[in-house]
């Protein structure tokens, strides 16, 4: 039996390891915070399924979310497989795939077609359907890209819950990144499947400064590009007109044809209002604090084969929060179709057709082309292996 004096000794050393376990529990934890919060870190290598066809997604708590109710159960479960085309196929040269998205007359989303369904012509050459993949499962890299420019200063606490209810309605294993910007981009969030943490960097939202859309565009498309997923998204919010940077619109609209990343965009404010303001440090002056370049966002977003949204009333959240609900659902309502380029050895641009034959009342709708030739192979999760 041990004395008081030797129970006291116990006692004293069970405390001082209980507080060192403690210690360095929070000495990882702040390491582990401090890698989210500064520099891009590549996502770890998934798990393949056998054969190279196909992706074992990681396993993951779901996420939840509101979705339409005529898109199927949205969120993959445990050991769900992502088909992916062949190794063969994504080696053969001139190789591409494009999301498609299928609508009928009242505006739903067409599912259920088959790849005999599908008829795919690039420069007016048919081509054939050489893979077809339902996206209803299907995990996307997504970059969110929030103005947070001096005239956005009212209309941030929409934006927050616009987009935070936009990362809830995700699945739970996509892939996200978050990006601001006013005189420049911003990186809050690197790319990763923990959506809590993108949710949380929403609050670092501040409104300041002028408008640099273009060279955040440029910065969000080349940044996507180190997404996991072979699918890839950008979400640009935005109330007003570029004015702040050193890229052009050509130059966006060029790289949007090289990576084939779909671009959604939502406007808020009037596109028809006039005035130039001007911006001395983070104030505006003079000008239509309202206006909305939505030739510029549908341009991109007609190029990409995505969709742009029209909040015109500013500071209706609830029409904001509805079109990030619509793009949310809409990623999950495409189809992937892949096929070969002809002559895949002459490189540049090809327009881009895909047409439902059988079902002419349909409406398809898809990028308008894809740039053939060097650094624009596939780009899948596992490529090159």
């Amino acid at each position: 039996m041990l004395s008081d004096k030797s129970r006291r000794r116990c006692g004293r050393a069970a405390t001082a390891a209980a507080a060192g376990v403690c210690l360095l529990a929070l000495l990882v934890g702040s390491r582990q915070a401090a890698a989210q919060q500064h520099g891009y870190v590549p996502p770890p290598p998934t798990n393949r399924g056998q054969g190279g066809s196909v992706l074992e997604l990681p396993a993951t708590a779901s996420q939840g979310g509101n979705n339409s109710a005529s898109i199927p159960q949205l969120s993959p479960q445990q050991g769900q497989e992502l088909e992916l085309p062949s190794r063969a196929l994504r080696n053969q040269s001139g190789y591409e795939q494009v999301p498609v998205t299928v609508t009928d007359q009242a505006g739903r989303y067409v599912t259920g077609l088959q790849k005999g369904d599908f008829r795919v012509y690039m420069d007016g050459i048919q081509r054939p359907v050489e893979f077809l993949r339902q996206d209803f499962n299907t995990p996307v890299s997504v970059g969110i890209i929030a103005d947070t420019s001096g005239s956005m200063e009212p209309k941030l606490t929409q934006l927050r819950a616009a987009i935070g209810q936009f990362i809830r309605d995700l699945n739970s294993h996509d892939d996200v990144f978050l990006f601001a910007f006013s005189n420049r981009p911003f990186l809050l969030q690197p790319f990763t499947t923990n959506h809590y943490l993108v949710t949380s960097r929403l609050a670092l939202l501040h409104a300041y400064g002028q408008t640099a859309l273009f060279d955040t565009v440029m910065d969000g498309l080349i940044m996507v590009q180190h997404g996991r997923y072979d699918k890839k998204a950008l979400l640009v919010v935005t109330d007003g007109m570029d004015n702040a940077s050193q890229a052009t619109l050509m130059q966006v609209v060029g790289q949007a044809r090289r990576m084939g990343v779909l671009i959604y965009s939502i406007g808020i404010g009037d596109p028809n209002s006039g005035g130039v303001g001007i911006a001395i440090g983070p104030f505006m002056f003079g000008g239509d604090m309202d206006h909305v370049d939505t030739q510029t966002l549908t341009e991109l977003s007609n190029e990409s084969g995505a969709r742009t949204f029209l909040v015109r009333e500013v500071g209706d959240g609830e029409l904001l929060r509805k079109d990030c609900e619509a793009i949310s659902n809409e990623l999950r309502a495409q189809y992937t179709v892949g096929f070969v380029a002809p002559d895949p050895s002459r490189p540049g641009y090809r327009s881009l057709r895909v047409d439902v034959p059988a079902k002419p009342e349909l409406s398809v709708r898809v990028r308008k082309g894809v740039t053939v030739g060097p650094g624009t192979e596939y780009a899948g999760p596992d490529a090159g292996r």
